[in-house]
């Protein structure tokens, strides 16, 4: 979907769904930053930004399928999920260290803040910090693509607008919070400031969730990516409880999607860093069949992010839309992906390039004709 101001449409190869409650998640750091770095604002201010998110229309059955459980049925359900998820990774705890030791990934936004929120008082302090890093790290991975354009163009609008966009789907419960209250207002205001000048940093308050992303992006605080070691080893026990289900049910497992007889394996439902540990498999954990499956996957994914990229890149009036979307792409990816897709360094230099020559262009364009407005000029 292209916004009003047709700017271009970031799209991801990774379509998990994403939630958090970021403002409390990074109070200490900003409180820690505003006693170090007083008088510094001014120069983080000049920190380049932009992006934009995909929107999805629902049909009405869709909708009608979403109908909202009330919260403790939600409560009582992530708290049978989350025992089923240690369960089969054969832990206790869901940190090791203080990290993230389990996959949280299948649960929604709104079970991740019943874990969060300590819904009922269901959940261990251990439990509450395993949600809150979950919720992290969705938040930044949704943002990374669009800040890394912005970092590019030094543009902030679409940067907010996604986060803005972002807030706005995530669960009643968690919109009755003051802290989403007081994140959502900061986010209001720094679009408010934008419409003035979409390069200028917005001077917002501790609240505003961008400027905490960009903060602990600065210093190098932002959430990362499980090990892709307890990746792979989470993909395998995945794969063979598909098998073992398979089996159960009287049918041979398969990866031929044209089977009769055999059973399915879909290893498009498997998320692009899954699909990555299983590629890059450097323990011998996969079978050279498997291997060449999560391929055949992966490349489906990440060509259809491109043509949904180009697509939505075709409907925007800025010629540089399709170099932006596979900027934002790149960047949202991990290493891991990145290789495992093919994508090298070369092909993120390639997309830079195009948007800098591209721009160049325009902006001389602009100077030569008098025209300051060549994107609708373009669009005629």
């Amino acid at each position: 979907m292209v916004s009003s101001l047709q700017e271009p449409i970031m799209v991801s190869v990774n379509t998990a769904y994403s939630t958090t409650s970021y403002a409390s998640l990074a109070s200490t750091f900003v409180n820690n930053v505003a006693q170090q770095t007083a008088g510094t604002s001014g120069a983080a201010a000049k920190t380049s930004t932009d992006s934009a998110a995909t929107n999805v229309t629902l049909s009405d059955a869709a909708k009608a399928s979403l109908e909202l459980k009330d919260f403790a049925t939600v409560v009582s359900e992530v708290r049978a999920k989350l025992e089923a998820i240690m369960l089969e990774a054969g832990r206790t705890n869901p940190l090791e260290k203080g990290e993230l030791a389990v996959d949280l990934s299948t649960l929604d936004q709104r079970e991740l803040y019943a874990m969060s929120s300590n819904g009922e008082s269901k959940f261990t302090p251990d439990e509450q910090k395993a949600a809150g890093l979950e919720m992290q790290r969705r938040f930044e991975a949704a943002l990374s693509g669009p800040a890394a354009v912005a970092r590019v163009t030094g543009n902030y609008q679409n940067l907010y607008k996604a986060a803005a966009e972002y807030f706005d789907a995530l669960g009643p419960e968690e919109k009755l919070d003051k802290e989403w209250i007081a994140g959502r207002a900061a986010l209001t205001e720094g679009l408010k400031q934008l419409q003035a000048d979409p390069k200028k940093l917005p001077t917002t308050n501790k609240d505003d969730p961008v400027a905490l992303y960009l903060a602990l992006a600065e210093a190098g605080e932002a959430a990362s990516p499980r090990p892709i070691g307890s990746v792979a080893e989470q993909a395998r026990k995945t794969l063979d409880k598909l098998y073992a289900d398979a089996v159960a049910n009287g049918k041979v497992p398969t990866f031929n999607s044209k089977t009769t007889v055999g059973t399915y394996i879909d290893m498009i439902a498997f998320d692009s860093r899954s699909l990555s540990s299983i590629i890059l498999d450097g323990t011998g954990k996969f079978t050279e069949t498997e291997v060449n499956a999560a391929q055949t996957a992966m490349r489906s994914k990440s060509g259809a992010a491109l043509v949904a990229g180009f697509q939505n890149a075709a409907k925007s009036s800025d010629p540089t839309a399709f170099s932006q979307n596979v900027i934002s792409l790149y960047s949202a990816m991990s290493p891991e992906e990145r290789q495992a897709a093919g994508w090298s360094k070369k092909f993120y230099e390639a997309a830079l390039s195009s948007y800098t020559s591209t721009a160049k262009m325009m902006e001389m364009f602009g100077e030569s004709s008098g025209n300051t407005g060549f994107s609708s000029w373009f669009s005629k």
